[in-house]
């Protein structure tokens, strides 16, 4: 990644910018309805970005229909529909994500897009870190079974200045958020559809972090509510200021909330707390020679 031109000098200093919470469908025609509403609504309103959720465009986890509706990305009709609304609107688009099919591998990709007032896709981003966890008292997920893991970080350029794309789990990866910043990044957009337990536990404080630490607004549009593949997930999508407030919790409504977002704010909160100035590089830590390795104890049952 290299840093965007407006790293430094973003052409405008306020975004007014939407942000959709969904309940999206195992049908694409039915989150394309949903997606129109929405942008219309939004373009209403003078929203000059609209941020999408996580699988805005498809949400299925039964491998058997999914393989028949997931398709390469210039035949998807997700995607296709974010360009359309992005171009009659004259409005930048988050995409969120939504499953394309990687055909050198057979499994999917969960892949968000940039798209410019023009209908022009500008970045494209897979999800880097998959979620393959055992959380208690819940069926194991695996999302490497059916997803490929994307293999590049991306900051994309905008008039607010640039922005640093991921997706749901990359948010427990403050690296990859550090990295955006020290580009210039001033929003982090984190579509997510976060489990019940590790939403109540975990989402609010993991997205406050990163805007704390790297004095960025962070902006989380969320799936809520209860899905056609029988899901449930946490809502409570979020837009973070870069010093750590909530600006808006959707709580579990689906809908839209328009803001308008002051850039300035992040220069501010930089200034006031120049982390980003005050890093240095350093030797990594080793154990001794003669200490247990805890992951190795952990391993043998120790």
């Amino acid at each position: 990644m290299t840093a965007p031109e407006s790293a430094t000098h973003p052409a405008q200093t306020v975004l007014r910018l939407a942000m959709a919470q969904m309940t999206s469908s195992n049908r694409h025609d039915t989150n394309i309805a949903a997606l129109q509403q929405i942008a219309h609504e939004a373009a209403d309103k003078g929203a000059q970005m609209l941020a999408l959720p996580e699988a805005a465009g498809l949400m299925n986890r039964d491998l058997e229909s999914a393989r028949r509706a997931v398709l390469p990305e210039d035949a998807d009709p997700f995607i296709a529909a974010c360009r359309n609304v992005a171009s009659g609107h004259r409005m930048w688009v988050q995409t969120g994500s939504t499953p394309v099919l990687e055909e050198t591998d057979g499994r999917f990709r969960n892949r968000g897009h940039l798209i410019d007032p023009s209908g022009k896709i500008v970045a494209r981003y897979d999800k880097i870190h998959l979620f393959d966890v055992d959380l208690p008292g819940e069926t194991p997920r695996r999302e490497s079974d059916r997803y490929v893991p994307g293999e590049r970080a991306e900051v994309a350029d905008t008039p607010w200045g640039p922005v640093g794309l991921s997706i749901c789990y990359d948010l427990r990866f403050p690296h990859l958020y550090r990295d955006y910043a020290k580009l210039g990044a001033t929003m982090l957009f984190v579509p997510s559809a976060f489990a019940l337990a590790t939403g109540a536990a975990h989402w609010e404080v993991l997205l406050r972090s990163r805007a704390i630490e790297n004095g960025c607004f962070v902006i989380a549009a969320a799936q809520t509510g209860q899905h056609d593949d029988g899901r449930k997930t946490w809502g409570h999508s979020l837009i973070i200021d870069p010093w750590g407030k909530v600006l808006c919790d959707m709580e579990q409504r689906t809908g839209l909330a328009v803001l308008d977002l002051d850039m300035a704010s992040v220069s501010k909160a930089r200034n006031a707390v120049p982390s980003l100035r005050n890093e240095r590089d350093y030797m990594p830590a080793r154990l001794p020679a003669h200490s247990i390795n805890p992951q190795r104890s952990l391993k043998e049952g120790a």
